[in-house]
């Protein structure tokens, strides 16, 4: 039966020599049809020998490593597998790491809060082919916080500036900040560190660029290399924050990779998707949502950070995520969701500049109600063309259109503070010329005056003006109080419309009789 074990293992090798010719359209090759070159990102998949076969050695045997066939059930064992970026023999990642481990309760808040987007991140990364490292720069920039924002008013976990989110499609309007969105601010950030690797090459930069800017990082090249130095990460002159950037990262990735090593406890996170995305058709509050989700209204503004208002207009943002066991009970809840509106605000435009109260007045509601709802500060009028958050009423029942749910902004302008002042016409002065010396209408001198708008004055005769007055703090506070107790009907309206002049209007007034505050 010898022959017939030699005749089954030719047959076993001739097959096994089969499956080592790649062919175009195999995943193993490249887009001409020879053998594609293994990337960072590749190196662990599986690689078939070329040319004739030779039996192994066993020393070679015992070198070369088993593929699993089962996906790991930890998710931080995923990411260990995908790690591709090279390590920084720099003293400060040691420094990080210390201060890491010397925080496990601040450790444990951050793996804690990641656990609902780290599987979706992973998931992006693998996809894209990029070093799994990427997935824990939130841990760096935010603490995993999409709600974060700086001082520099960057925003969300992977903390954009609005210019930089703009370039990147992240709109930023009255209703929404796709800064703090999941999946929109992740495919932002790897787009831009995509761009960042392929500007310089090396991780290391790019990472520094994304800290710093990609036109920083490229002139503190361009001076290392005209001074005849290394353009390394380590070699360039960084500020502090951007020399500290990366070490930092790789000491996180250091522990995730050995967290025994440093004593530090990372809370198990299951490598299976921790949210679902769910579409939706109407307008919605977000408290509908959360209720037919059966899930806590934070719960759901922890997958959704961007909502800036209690409605979610579907014309802009037709998605919502929900955890991945809810998902289709709200499905089925919504189905069967039969007791009225879904929405209970809508969106106003405002036809003119007018002041808080009377917009309060048109949509029938308080002023306090719509600064509320709306974050409108005090003392701020609203400007012909804000995008208003308003009740829904009979004659409002329309979902919001795109271009509004997608661009809407909350437009203020300061109210105007003015002082009553009155000046001595001189010779010649008419109402245009009074109304041009202090940058005024010449409509509201001539009102003020009760006379005619083409009228002129006697040289001496008393005018009455009212400028604006740049203030701040306390005295523009004062000030407003005492104008809005003191001033009467008519003249009230017209200081409300009078526009804020550049300079103050009464700094050229040498004949000036009598100026009292208003």
């Amino acid at each position: 039966m010898s022959w017939l074990r030699w005749a089954l293992l030719a047959s076993l090798l001739w097959l096994a020599g089969c499956a080592t010719t790649n062919t175009p359209g195999d995943p193993a090759a490249g887009r001409d049809g020879t053998a594609a070159t293994p990337t960072a990102a590749s190196s662990s998949a599986a690689q078939f020998p070329s040319g004739s076969l030779r039996p192994i050695t066993s020393a070679e045997a015992a070198r070369g490593g088993v593929a699993s066939l089962t996906a790991p059930v930890d998710l931080w064992d995923r990411i260990r597998r995908g790690f591709a970026m090279p390590d920084l023999q720099d003293d400060l990642v040691q420094d990080r790491i210390q201060w890491y481990s010397a925080r496990p309760d601040y450790l444990q808040r951050m793996t804690l809060r990641s656990s609902k987007y780290l599987f979706y991140i992973v998931e992006e990364l693998e996809r894209r082919g990029m070093p799994t490292e990427l997935a824990l720069l939130p841990y760096v920039e935010s603490a995993f916080n999409p709600q974060a924002v700086s001082r520099a008013k960057a925003a969300g976990m992977w903390q954009f500036m609005p210019a930089t989110g703009t370039t990147f499609d992240l709109k930023q309007n009255a209703f929404r900040d796709d800064r703090r969105d999941v999946l929109a601010s992740t495919r932002a950030a790897l787009d831009y560190l995509q761009k960042l690797y392929g500007m310089f090459g090396d991780w290391h930069l790019a990472l520094a660029a994304y800290n710093w800017g990609e036109g920083n990082v490229a002139r503190a090249i361009a001076r290392n290399q005209k001074a005849g130095l290394g353009i390394k990460y380590t070699d360039l002159n960084l500020p502090a924050e951007t020399r500290m950037y990366v070490p930092k990262l790789l000491a996180v990735k250091n522990i995730v990779a050995s967290p025994d090593s440093f004593r530090a406890e990372l809370a198990p996170i299951e490598n299976h998707p921790y949210f679902q995305t769910v579409e939706i058709k109407h307008d919605i509050d977000v408290a509908l949502v959360a209720k037919l989700a059966g899930i806590r209204e934070e719960d759901f503004r922890a997958l959704n950070p961007s909502f800036h208002r209690p409605t979610i207009f579907a014309a802009g943002t037709p998605r919502i995520l929900l955890p991945w066991d809810n998902a289709r009970v709200f499905e089925r809840n919504l189905e069967a969701y039969d007791q009225g509106e879904y929405a209970s605000w809508t969106v106003w435009t405002a036809p003119a500049t007018m002041s808080v109260a009377e917009a309060a007045q048109r949509m029938g509601m308080s002023e306090s109600d719509l600064r509320s709802v709306n974050n409108i500060p005090p003392r701020m009028l609203i400007r012909a063309g804000a995008a208003l958050l308003v009740p829904r009423s009979a004659t409002r029942r329309e979902d919001v259109p795109g271009q509004i749910a997608d661009n809407g902004q909350l437009l203020l302008a300061p109210e105007v503070v003015t002082r009553r002042t009155v000046v001595g016409a001189r010779k010649g002065d008419t109402v245009a010329r009074l109304a041009q010396r202090y940058r005024l209408s010449a409509a509201q001198v001539a009102q003020w005056n009760d006379t005619k708008v083409n009228a002129a004055f006697r040289a001496g005769q008393q005018v009455v003006l009212f400028v604006p007055v740049r203030m701040t703090g306390a005295r523009a506070q004062s000030a407003a109080r005492h104008s809005a107790t003191r001033s009467s009907g008519p003249v009230r309206k017209q200081a409300a419309t009078t526009k804020r002049s550049s300079r103050p209007a009464a700094a050229a007034q040498p004949h000036k009789v009598k100026t009292t505050r208003r």
